[in-house]
This record gives C-alpha cells, sequence and structure tokens, in this order.
C-alpha cells in the first residue's frame, strides 16, 4: 500500500468514510477480478482517486456499488464497494505504475531481488502486469502507453539532471502520466468538457507527488547515496515548499473549473488531504492522530515551524491536521508505505517518480534531530510474505502496534482505541 493521500478517519464523516473505504476495496477487488489475486498487492491509496473522480462526475446508480464479503483487513465485516469503470481504470493504472516500481527495484537489486532467481520472477511479474493492464486500459479506451513511455524517460531525464536544472524538468514524467489517468476519467464519465481541468489537476497533483516523495526521502537518500531529486538539482527545501504549496492551490482552481455531480469525498481529498500530505512531509503536520513512527517535525531550524498563524507557515493549512490514524500509511488500514517494492533510490523507484510517493508512489521519512535506529526495509518478495502473515492474523486491525512489512516501520492497527479529538473541516470552499 502506497500513495500520499491518506484521510485520517477521523477527519471523515461517517458516510465519507463509508464512501473512501469502498473506492478502496473497489480497487483492491477490480485487481483481483481482473488481474487475479496477487495483482491486489498494487492497491495504493492514490490510485483510487480515479475511482473517486469517475464517481464524482456522473449520477450514482444501485449498480455503483455492491456488497463484498468478510475481509481480513476489515475485521472479517462485509462492507459496500465501488464497482464500473471508475475502480477498473483505477486498477488498470495502479497495476502498470506498480509494474514499473517492480522492474525499478529488479535493476537496483534491492534486497532479495539482487539474486538472479528473484530478480527473473520478479521481472516476468512486472511482464505479466504491464500486459494485464494494457489489456484492461484498452477495453476502457485507455492507452496505458503514456505511462509506460513516462517511466522510460524517467530514469533518462535523471541521468542528464545537475545543478541548475529545474525540478519540475524532473517532475515531467510523473505530470505527464497522472494528468492523462485523470483526464480519461471524463471520458469515462461522459464529460467531455472536464477533461482539460482534470489533466491540468492531474498534472499539479503528480508534480506534488514527486516532491513529497523527494523531500521524505531526501535524508535517507542522501545517507545511502541514492539519487534524489532536490540534491541532484540542488533545490532548497524552501523552494520545494513553494511549489508543493502552488501545486496544492492549483488543483483547488482546477477542480472548480470542472462539474461534478457529487464531489464531497473528491473536494475532502484533493483539496484538503493534500494540504496536510505537505505538511506531513515537510515535518509540520500537528495532528493528533499523527501514527507511531510517523515523520516528526525537524528539531531546530525549521523554517516552517513559526512565523505563521497556522502551525508552520504553509498558507493552506487550516487546522493543522496530518493524516495518520487508522489509515495513516501502509496499507489500506494501517499505517505505513508498503508498495509492492518500497523503499528504493531515485529514478522512479525510490525518490521521485514513480517509486515511494511520487506519482501513485509511497514514502520514507522525512525529519530533523536523533530519530529511532530503523531497520533495513524488506525486499520485495519478503515483504508480500510478510503483508499476508499480517493480513491472515488480523494484526493490521486489531494490534495497537506492528511492523510494516515492507518498511519495518512501528504502525498502528486501525481497530485500537482513539480518545483524541479532531475538529471538522468546517470549509466552505
Amino acid at each position: 500500500m502506497f500513495g500520499i493521500v491518506r484521510p485520517c478517519a477521523h477527519r471523515l464523516t461517517e458516510g465519507l468514510k463509508t464512501e473512501w473505504m469502498a473506492h478502496l476495496c473497489g480497487l483492491c477487488l477490480a485487481l483481483r477480478a481482473d488481474h487475479g489475486q496477487f495483482a491486489r498487492v498494487a492497491t495504493n491509496y492514490d490510485g483510487l482517486i480515479v475511482s473517486v473522480l469517475t464517481e464524482a462526475q456522473t449520477m450514482r446508480t444501485d449498480e455503483a456499488r455492491r456488497t463484498a464479503g468478510p475481509c481480513p483487513l476489515r475485521a472479517m465485516r462485509t462492507a459496500p464497494v465501488a464497482r464500473g469503470e471508475g475502480a477498473r481504470l483505477a486498477a488498470a493504472v495502479s497495476l502498470v505504475l506498480a509494474s514499473a516500481k517492480v522492474r525499478d527495484h529488479v535493476t537496483d537489486r534491492d534486497g532479495l531481488l539482487a539474486r538472479r532467481p528473484v530478480a527473473a520472477a520478479a521481472r516476468r511479474v512486472a511482464h505479466r502486469w504491464d500486459r494485464a493492464g494494457a489489456r484492461s486500459g484498452r477495453e476502457l479506451g485507455f492507452d496505458t502507453a503514456v505511462l509506460v513511455d513516462a517511466v522510460d524517460r524517467q530514469a533518462g531525464i535523471e541521468a542528464l539532471a545537475g545543478p541548475g536544472t529545474s525540478l519540475l524538468t524532473v517532475t515531467e514524467p510523473t505530470e505527464t502520466a497522472t494528468a492523462a489517468a485523470f483526464a480519461h476519467t471524463a471520458v469515462l464519465a461522459g464529460r467531455p468538457q472536464n477533461a482539460a481541468p482534470l489533466a491540468e489537476a492531474g498534472r499539479l497533483f503528480g508534480r506534488l507527488a514527486h516532491l513529497l516523495d523527494a523531500v521524505e526521502d531526501r535524508a535517507a537518500d542522501e545517507a545511502s547515496g541514492a539519487w534524489n531529486p532536490l540534491v541532484a538539482t540542488g533545490t532548497s527545501l524552501a523552494e520545494a515548499r513553494r511549489l508543493a504549496d502552488d501545486a496544492v492551490h492549483g488543483v483547488r482552481l482546477a477542480l472548480r473549473d470542472a462539474e461534478f455531480v457529487d464531489d464531497r469525498l473528491l473536494h475532502v481529498l484533493l483539496a484538503h488531504e493534500l494540504r496536510r500530505s505537505v505538511d506531513r512531509a515537510f515535518g509540520t503536520t500537528t495532528c493528533s492522530h499523527q501514527g507511531y513512527g510517523a515523520p516528526q517535525p525537524p528539531q531546530g531550524g525549521n523554517p516552517y515551524q513559526s512565523g505563521h498563524p497556522h502551525q508552520g507557515g504553509n498558507p493552506y493549512q487550516g487546522g493543522g491536521q496530518g493524516p495518520a490514524g487508522p489509515y495513516g500509511s501502509g496499507n489500506p488500514y494501517g499505517g505505513g508505505p508498503a508498495g509492492p517494492a518500497g523503499g528504493g533510490h531515485g529514478g522512479h523507484g525510490g525518490s521521485g517518480g514513480f517509486g515511494g510517493s511520487g506519482g501513485f508512489g509511497g514514502g520514507g521519512g522525512f525529519g530533523g534531530g536523533e530519530a529511532p535506529r530503523q531497520k533495513p526495509p524488506r525486499g520485495f518478495l519478503a515483504g508480500c510474505a510478510m503483508f499476508t502473515w499480517l493480513c491472515c492474523t488480523c494484526q493490521m486491525c486489531c494490534a495497537e502496534h506492528y511492523e510494516g512489512p515492507w518498511s519495518r516501520k512501528s504502525r498502528e492497527g486501525c481497530c485500537r482505541d482513539c480518545d483524541c479529538d479532531c475538529c471538522d473541516c468546517g470549509c466552505d470552499c
């Protein structure tokens, strides 16, 4: 599970929480239905936005939901789940981008993938996912070649980037891929007039995802010597924050130009949770639900810790509450990034691009001060095995704390008790 838009359940109304879970489970089940059980590891937080976007533009019908059977990740409860073209498009996009992450980690020889037999098996899985995603995309009228092309171009752009290179040059492939996916939701919904504003929203969303991944991975990349877009281009954190805030504002403006039937959940995710994602990445979040082991504000010298009435200088920060609760990070209902191949270095497998948090990717942590020593992340297959064990033993739901299957960071189960108080959005924008 990976992605940057991870809303805390306590900030959502009961109805919106149910809707968010319906799209998340719908993406997971669409992956299983179209591509098999193992493809469900490609489920990610950002991919479900494609499903949310499609439904927000259409009139809800009874066929838009079905009741799914008990699942360990829902504490063996049934639930309504989204289905239809939006969920299938989200599954196709997620699968293609997950395959890119797998290939990148094979190239980087991360963990068990350094062994030739394991790497060969992972390549076959990635190739099969590419073909499956392309097949589903064609059935929906979406050419996944734009995603594959963006992944392929990313490595070449990063190889040429250096001090003085614009950071936006590096983020361009991610922007192009997400713009295409967002725009196609307008086609599926039968609202072609929405294609242009949604493409702009998608472009800025991709930029933001890439930037936040680079910020979160910066410390780890510098320590390991891995490629990081901020370090490579000489971009300061202040400039990265400015670009991120501009992207958040641009997404909100672009959404105002599109026509929706019901955009309540979409507004929460793309207008408010994106802002909180920025705060979390830059260490300016103050949500009382901040997950155990989540990024903490740097101790001293953080330019966003003071000087602004809204919790650290974010011009879009309303209440200073960052997402980390039951949907904090790491799995559909717990915390922690755990993509098909979490971690990694630059390119489209680590900092920016299509790995980590960037471009439907998952991320590390950025903070300051003295951080506890972190265990090295597990490899792709070892993480999959641990993910299966955590699911089957319901630890992701019921445990107070558990170790993230890929990241090995301490996470909180979604059914843990919580007595903290989160304020409502109260947004009238």
